[in-house]
C-alpha cells in the first residue's frame, strides 16, 4: 500500500527536536502511515539508521517503499514500542539518539470500519491494533463483569457515568451479544442520552481500545526503559492525545530531571537526586490554527520532548521490554 495513509501531526515540531544526532540511531516507535518516519529518514546523515516499529501489519505494509528507498538505513519491524530494548539488542543497534512515539490510533485505523475503532463506521467490535492482542473489544464487552467494565471506563476513559454505562451494557448483552460498533454506540447513547456535539460513546470507545491493546502498560514500560536506551544528548519526543497518556509522560519526564541539593563545591552528587533528563518543553506543544485547518484530528495532540543529560547512566539494551 502506498500513497496517503496518515497525516503526520506536529511534523515541524518533531523535526525540530529529532534526531539529536543525524548519524545515530533514530527510532519511530509508532510507525503508522510513515509520515513522520519519511521526514526523519530524509534528515539522516550518512551514518544514520532509522528503525520503525508498529504492531499493525497494515502499517508496515504501507511503509515498505520507505525501506526500499533507503536500503540498509531504514529498517521496519512488527513490534510494540515497549519491545524496543529487545529489538535493539537483537539487531545490535543502540544507543538511541532520537525516539518518537505518536500514541493513539492512526487515521487509517479510524477510517477502516472493519477494525472497529470508531462508532462513526459500523463494523465488527474488534479494536485490536495487531495480532498480539489477547482479546477483542467484543470479547471484553460481552465477557467482563459490570464492575470490570466500570473500572475500565472510569480508569481509561475518565467516563463520569462509568457505572451506568457498564450496567446498560450488561443488560443489553443479556438480550443479545453486542457484536458491532453500532451495537455498542447505540447502547451507550441510550444509557446516557446525547447532549452537545460530542458522541456519548467517545470515552467508552477510547477506554476499550486502551484496555484491549494494553496501551498504558506499553507506555509505562517504555518510559521506565528510557535511561537504558538514550545516548548522552539523545532525545525523546512523545505525542499524546488524551490526558491519561500526557499525564504519564509529563510525570515521567519531571521525575527524571535533576533535583540535586548538594553544595556546588561537591564534585559528585551525594544526595541521590542527580537526575538524568532535561525537559525541552516546559509546557506541552499543541498544533496551531493552520495545522488544525488542514488536519482537524490533530486538535487534541500534545507534544512533550526531553533530552538525556551527558553524564547519565550508560546504555543497556537489556533494560526493560519484553522478549
Amino acid at each position: 500500500m502506498t500513497g496517503p495513509y496518515h497525516v503526520p501531526v506536529l511534523l515541524e515540531e518533531v523535526l525540530r527536536f529529532l534526531p539529536a544526532d543525524p548519524n545515530g540511531v533514530c527510532v519511530d516507535g509508532t510507525l503508522g502511515g510513515g509520515g513522520h518516519a519519511r521526514a526523519l529518514a530524509e534528515r539522516l546523515g550518512a551514518g544514520g539508521v532509522l528503525l520503525g516499529l508498529d504492531r499493525d501489519p497494515a502499517a508496515l505494509a504501507a511503509c515498505r517503499d520507505l525501506e526500499a528507498a533507503h536500503p540498509g538505513r531504514v529498517t521496519l519491524e512488527q513490534a510494540s514500542f515497549d519491545e524496543l530494548p529487545h529489538v535493539l539488542r537483537r539487531r545490535r543497534l543502540g544507543p538511541v539518539s532520537g525516539l518518537l512515539l505518536d500514541l493513539g490510533v492512526s487515521s487509517h485505523q479510524l477510517d477502516e470500519g472493519a477494525r472497529g475503532f470508531s462508532f462513526l463506521r459500523d463494523g465488527p467490535l474488534d479494536m485490536r491494533m495487531g495480532p498480539g492482542a489477547e482479546s477483542s473489544a467484543e470479547a471484553l464487552v460481552n465477557g467482563a463483569t459490570a464492575e470490570e467494565l466500570k473500572r475500565i471506563f472510569r480508569e481509561f476513559g475518565e467516563e463520569p457515568q462509568a457505572g451506568r454505562v457498564a450496567r446498560a451494557i450488561v443488560a443489553a448483552r443479556e438480550r443479545r451479544p453486542l457484536r458491532t460498533t453500532g451495537d455498542l454506540a447505540r447502547t451507550v447513547e441510550k444509557a446516557l442520552g446525547r447532549r452537545g456535539g460530542k458522541h456519548p460513546a467517545t470515552r467508552v470507545f477510547q477506554a476499550l481500545r486502551i484496555a484491549v491493546n494494553r496501551e498504558m502498560e506499553a507506555l509505562d514500560g517504555l518510559l521506565v526503559s528510557l535511561p537504558g536506551l538514550l545516548s548522552p544528548g539523545g532525545r525523546v519526543v512523545v505525542i499524546s492525545y488524551h490526558s491519561l497518556e500526557d499525564r504519564r509522560v509529563k510525570q515521567a519526564f519531571r521525575s527524571a530531571e535533576p533535583h540535586c541539593v548538594c553544595p556546588p563545591r561537591i564534585p559528585l552528587c551525594t544526595c541521590g537526586e542527580p537526575g538524568w533528563l532535561r525537559v525541552l518543553t516546559p509546557r506541552a506543544v499543541k498544533p496551531g490554527m493552520e495545522e488544525l485547518e488542514r488536519n482537524p484530528r490533530a486538535r487534541s495532540a500534545h507534544l512533550r520532548a526531553a533530552e538525556r543529560l551527558p553524564d547519565g547512566a550508560p546504555f543497556s539494551a537489556s533494560q526493560g521490554g519484553q522478549p
